[in-house]
């Protein structure tokens, strides 16, 4: 018998892999967590039944989510990641010479436990002597931050479930207090295609954009999320993430990457003019 893996991303539309085996599966205080494996993306894990991260596509995520804000100001010394429990965000940062101290706030020790034992090549960096690794709330952890980070990437689940409060305006009004003044804030945004998505992504947008002067989206293509086409917010009271990226002094790092470029870079802002469309909706 064949064992699949599914996931609604609509009503009427399901993501389905087949499954070759499954390797681990928990109830924790805050959601399930499996891990299974596949022929086409390799291992992967859900949250609650949801995609979280597979091997063939993860680094789509997490180099878009990182190398972008890092391009605009290389400069970055201390970063804030809150969520990405599976160490992908971190394991892109730690290879920055440059960045002093990451604060990794999870609030499920077990998704950092289960990364760490069938993720060990993308969890690595959690190991970086200059990470320090908080089990809590983000929503409470930020409160009682001022003026400390450079840079923070919000890495969350969908906002539902653990992940709700990371997509108020309460949580981004706290994110604008604990950056410092040139501090750069990205998020994941969700998708734009499926309606339940797109609504999301709307209010975040919203949201986001009542707090910083700066808010722009910027897209990739990640075949395991829903409808593969996946947006990240970038927020800054200072820097604008195409007139100001730093494309010469970020090459000259020789980081090398599988997606993100600083071509790529700049054509990410260009979004499709339905996306436009619902953004100025809002």
């Amino acid at each position: 018998m064949e064992l699949w893996y599914s996931e609604n991303h609509s009503r009427d539309v399901q993501f389905s892999i087949r499954v070759e085996k499954q390797l681990y599966t928990a109830q924790t205080e805050f959601q399930r967590i499996d891990v299974m494996t596949s022929n086409e993306f390799g291992t992967f894990l859900t949250l609650d039944g949801l995609m979280m991260v597979a091997e063939k596509d993860e680094f789509i995520y997490h180099e878009m989510i990182t190398h972008v804000p890092m391009s605009v100001n290389p400069g970055i010394e201390n970063v804030l990641v809150i969520g990405g429990g599976d160490g992908g965000t971190v394991n892109q940062l730690v290879r920055y010479g440059g960045i002093k101290h990451i604060d990794l706030v999870e609030i499920d020790r077990e998704v950092i436990e289960v990364s760490k034992r069938f993720f060990p090549e993308l969890s690595a960096g959690m190991s970086d002597k200059r990470v320090s690794i908080y089990y809590e709330d983000g929503l409470r952890f930020i409160r009682s931050r001022h003026g400390e980070y450079d840079l923070i990437i919000v890495d969350s689940t969908d906002p539902f479930g653990p992940g709700e409060g990371l997509f108020t305006r309460e949580f981004y009004g706290s994110c604008s207090k604990a950056l410092t003044e040139n501090g750069i804030l990205v998020n994941q945004h969700e998708s734009p295609y499926y309606e339940d998505y797109a609504n999301s992504l709307a209010r975040t947008h919203a949201r986001i954009k009542g707090v910083f002067p700066i808010h722009r989206l910027y897209q990739a293509h990640i075949p395991t999320y829903p409808s593969g086409h996946w947006l990240f917010g970038f927020a800054s009271n200072k820097f604008d993430p195409v007139l100001d990226i730093k494309a010469e002094e970020w090459n000259r790092l020789n980081i090398k990457t599988r997606y993100y470029n600083t071509e790529l870079h700049k054509g990410s802002f260009a979004l499709p003019n339905y996306v436009k469309e619902l953004l100025e909706n809002v």
